[in-house]
């Protein structure tokens, strides 16, 4: 059986059906990994025997919203009992926590079945997944381009069709960025909406779990799954979760949309802009209104990002010191060894990067002229979509300036690498929901991805807005050709 050519919604009517059995889905799953994975390289971890087991627990079991779906998880959301790595050396050895995250425990109530652990920049710093310390994630469409990051694997894994749908988080982008390059649907929810407990922190103000699915209707059923408030999370909202489905109308009649000229810039490959331009006649088409918006801010936002997100990184990674979890240097001789020797061996050349560069935006002289000063600008981008969402529905642009680059592109560049997060950073900076959906190819026929954002709170727009171009287009039935597939 194929999952390519399925939705979640048609395999639950399946299952509930009897025509086909939990095991039987899992199985599909494990069977295509084990056919395309040593070409894609998407998971890190793959739990065969016990997603096999739990599938033949589920078929006697009553159902659930997710039920007997098969799962990946990036490898940065902790999961009881199943080795959690971060794509990092420093925790290559936590083989057994002892809890599940949050969105895990959600997954669990509506009877989804986690296959593996998916792979990922190291402690979700990079945009190409090729800052991974166990491999490199090869994007489906081509196998000689990056799928993005830092849920590259997540991306990959659902666009190859191992998984139905997976769960990512994005920081600066690090679900909707991989989501365009790997032609795939990626949504970062409203800071807040989905818990980060059992989230292994990146940047904690900034951080947002989110699922990556084929289509947009099965982007609103998990996240309808995975967002609630959670004690356990201080940052999570106590507000109601609509059922997203139910937004799916495809009317999209009198909505107003704003298309920011800065996300239109020179930058910005002409594949890419003619593409987003193609999706505004498709929605005028449809009977909505656009008009050219000014986010005057936001040519800050990267600066900002790197500088806040930088910090945070260097507080929360201070914790691995090679004491109390993760690897210990076996190579020190005394304890401050232990703790010098541990950090340079365990953490990559990237992540020690932004803990250098938050230490010092941190550091007794600096704090002011800069941490601060980002974070000042931080709330200036947050009034410049605010300003825009008292007149617009939904912004929508591009969601990166370009497609896929090839493996090692920019790797001798991070300022270069930096630069695809320029379009994504100003909605984690400001805290809004938005989503990538594919809009097209380009000429060398890598995906394209269309970037709708949303209100605070207001996913249900998000989701009616990307659903009516989606039913209107059919970029997203294409499929990468790989393993039995070509």
């Amino acid at each position: 059986m194929s999952l390519l050519n399925h939705s979640i919604k048609e395999l639950e009517e399946k299952l509930h059906n009897k025509e086909i059995t939990a095991k039987e889905l899992v199985e599909a799953s494990i069977e295509r990994i084990k056919e395309v994975d040593d070409e894609v390289q998407a998971f890190i971890t793959v739990d065969e025997e016990n997603a096999i087991k739990a599938a033949e627990e589920l078929d006697t079991a009553e159902e659930g919203k997710l039920f007997g779906l098969p799962v990946g998880i990036k490898d940065n959301i902790v999961t009881k009992a199943l080795k959690t790595t971060v794509g990092s050396q420093l925790l290559k050895n936590f083989d057994h926590p002892l809890y599940d995250a949050t969105v895990i425990d959600k997954l669990n109530q509506e009877k989804a079945i986690p296959v593996g652990k998916l792979n990922m920049d190291e402690f979700a710093m990079g945009s190409s997944t090729e800052n991974s310390s166990f491999s490199k994630t090869r994007n489906p469409w081509n196998t000689d381009y990056v799928p993005g990051g830092s849920s590259g694997g997540a991306a990959a894994a659902v666009a190859a069709g191992e998984v139905l749908f997976a769960l990512g988080s994005d920081t600066g982008g690090s679900i909707r960025q991989p989501a365009a390059f790997c032609g795939v649907v990626g949504m970062k929810p409203t800071y807040g909406r989905v818990s980060r407990f059992g989230l292994v922190a990146f940047a904690s103000s900034l951080d947002q779990v989110g699922p990556i699915t084929r289509t947009v209707e099965d982007n609103a059923r998990v996240l309808e799954v995975i967002a609630e408030h959670d004690e356990r999370d201080a940052t999570s909202a106590n507000v109601e979760v609509p059922t997203y489905t139910d937004a799916l109308t495809a009317d999209v009649k009198n909505l107003k949309i704003g298309v920011p000229k800065e996300y239109l810039s020179e930058e910005v490959n002409p594949e890419v802009k003619e593409a987003v331009q193609k999706a505004l006649s498709i929605y005028e088409k449809l009977g909505a209104t656009w008009e050219e918006v000014s986010l005057p801010h936001s040519k800050y936002a990267e600066a900002a990002y790197y500088l806040v997100s930088s910090s945070e990184a260097s507080a929360n990674l201070a914790r691995y010191d090679g004491v109390r979890y993760g690897e210990r240097s076996e190579n020190a001789k005394n304890m401050l060894e232990m703790y010098k020797l541990s950090r340079s061996e365990g953490f990559g050349d990237e992540v020690k990067r932004r803990i250098m560069l938050g230490t010092f935006a941190l550091s007794s002289g600096n704090y002011e002229e800069y941490f601060e000063k980002a974070q000042k600008v931080r709330t200036l981008i947050k009034q410049d979509f605010e300003n825009a969402f008292e007149k617009y529905d939904v912004i929508i642009g591009p969601t990166t300036p370009s497609t896929a680059f090839k493996f090692g592109e920019k790797t001798d560049n991070p300022l270069a690498m930096y630069a695809n997060d320029v379009l994504t950073v100003p909605v984690n900076l400001a805290g809004v929901p938005a989503m990538s959906v594919p809009c097209g190819f380009s000429n060398e026929g890598l995906p394209i991805g269309l970037q709708i954002i949303g209100k605070h709170f207001d996913e249900e727009t998000v989701y009616r807005a990307a659903h009516a171009y989606e039913q209107a287009t059919d970029h997203h039935t294409k499929r990468p050709q790989l393993g039995g597939g070509k």
